[in-house]
């Protein structure tokens, strides 16, 4: 019989493999699978062999890739979230009131994911791609995640970082800031020449859900600062208010 904390083990092994599965842009071999998750071969493929037995992985030509059961967890996330779907049509509005792109982000584990993405249609755009995440540290998104939850939270993923005392406390303050003003505002801390804006969705008793994240080529934002947050803020509150 498998004990406990053996299940535990294999589940986690388990669900890193998809997790890395569904952030990668294409599909992955086993060479690069193990590289990701830090699985031996053989490991890896004891997993792959459940996933694949239960329609999440699918193997083409030696490579791999979510299977139909993933899709169709996606599907069903898509049409059923409160929060995706009380913020799409506020995210168009300010996709189409800006002329830039919209993201709706939130903080799980210590990753920040993108739930929805609404692109700009100008041909020079910044986009992130609906599904993928990227850590939760540098960038208005991550900032504005990190700023708006519990302390507890927030302090045991800086803590997480591994960072100089000094740059910890550094990282505090700028947090405790973004906080108090109730939005985050970055420049190329990610991607160079990107600008973003970002501002908190919370739900009932203040409880953060995610964020709104208006992000721009800083070609185009210069002298347009102060009017693309004030939209974000807007933005993120109106949704706030219809998870009431």
């Amino acid at each position: 019989m498998t004990s406990m904390p053996e299940a535990s083990a294999h589940n986690d092994r388990a669900l890193r493999v998809l997790s890395v599965l569904a952030q990668s842009k294409s599909a992955m071999s086993a060479a690069e699978l193990v590289q990701a998750t830090g699985l031996v071969k053989s490991t890896l493929y004891r997993q792959i062999a459940v996933l694949r037995r239960w329609g999440f992985v699918m193997e083409t030509d030696g490579r791999y890739s979510p299977g139909p059961v993933s899709v169709q967890l996606a599907s069903g996330f898509d049409g059923n979230s409160d929060l995706v779907m009380a913020a799409r049509a506020d995210m168009r509005a300010l996709a189409q009131q800006s002329h830039e792109s919209v993201a709706l982000v939130t903080a799980v584990n210590d990753r920040v994911v993108c739930l929805e993405m609404i692109d700009s249609e100008q041909s020079l755009r910044c986009s992130f791609d609906r599904g993928r995440s990227v850590p939760a540290r540098d960038g208005a998104s991550a900032k504005c995640l990190l700023a708006h939850m519990p302390l507890d939270q927030r302090d045991a993923l800086l803590d997480a970082l591994g960072e100089s005392p000094g740059r910890r406390a550094e990282r505090g303050a700028e947090l405790d800031a973004i906080r108090e003003a109730g939005h985050a505002v970055t420049h190329g801390e990610v991607d160079a020449g990107v600008w973003g804006a970002s501002a908190p969705v919370l739900g009932p008793g203040r409880r953060l859900r995610g964020a709104i994240t208006l992000m721009a080529p800083l070609t185009r934002v210069e002298g347009m600062e102060a009017a693309l947050l004030h939209m974000t803020v807007v933005t993120a509150a109106r949704i706030s208010r219809a998870l009431q």
